[in-house]
């Protein structure tokens, strides 16, 4: 038997300090799990915000544009790390998964059992059709390049048509008080939430307005472009962020 520590410490672990130290990693991919579903959900809350937690504030004009501009930023580092590392194509479905966890039950939880809000007006937006094509064009192409141009134009464009079955009835316009307006908006009124200035102005007024039924695509082009700009940040942060680096002994 061996005594000397460096022959001990190239030994693979085996029985029972082998079965604590696999139960160690699994407690921290679990902990890392739920701390990024933490984070990337705080940081759409913090960045998106009202356009996409209320049914009436998903809009046509502001909703497509910056929703996924702020949702694209978690994916592109998390592509950046399992690409380039692992030659995962994964990264943005697998953080689209963990953001709809997060807000789930956070909707659930926190809005309809807690504040009473039916469901239908605090529903999540869905990234997941978006972040498959991102993923695809990624594992085709095995270029951040054309990723960034064609995937991130496609992961902007495909937010409003993938989410429309889900809140197109919602935008059903009816006639409330003498006024017409839509479910979504009638849903605003009744189920009243503190700080909302948005029903202080006129319903859909803003700069956008002036091109009438062309503010989505016009929103979602915009949107395009920007999300191409910040894929290629983000995929550089991450990059950086996953590099190991020594410091030389002096």
């Amino acid at each position: 038997m061996t005594t000397n520590p460096a022959e001990l410490a190239a030994q693979p672990y085996s029985g029972e300090k082998a079965r604590l130290s696999r139960h160690f990693d699994y407690l921290i991919l679990v902990l890392a799990f739920f701390l990024y579903i933490g984070s990337f959900h705080l940081n759409v809350a913090l960045t998106v915000g009202d356009w996409d937690f209320w049914l009436d504030w998903k809009d046509r004009q502001w909703w497509p544009l910056i929703t996924p501009l702020m949702m694209i930023t978690f994916p592109a580092a998390v592509q950046s790390l399992l690409w380039e590392r692992f030659r995962l194509p994964m990264g943005a479905t697998l953080c689209m998964c963990c953001l709809l966890i997060g807000s789930w039950i956070t909707r659930v939880f926190a809005y309809h059992y807690w504040n009473y809000f039916p469901i239908n007006m605090v529903l999540p937006a869905t990234m997941l059709p978006s972040a498959l094509v991102l993923d695809v064009i990624l594992m085709l192409t095995n270029s951040m390049t054309f990723t960034a141009i064609f995937g991130s134009a496609a992961f902007a464009l495909l937010f409003y048509p993938s989410n429309w079955p889900m809140f197109g009835m919602f935008h059903v316009p009816v006639e409330y008080g003498g006024a017409q307006l839509t479910i979504a908006d009638l849903f605003g009124f009744q189920y009243i939430r503190a700080g909302m200035p948005e029903y202080l102005r006129i319903i859909e007024r803003g700069t956008l307005r002036t091109y009438g039924q062309y503010a989505t695509p016009l929103a979602s082009f915009f949107s395009a472009l920007l999300c191409t700009l910040m894929y290629t940040l983000w995929w550089h942060l991450g990059k950086w962020f996953a590099t190991v680096r020594y410091l030389k002994k002096i």
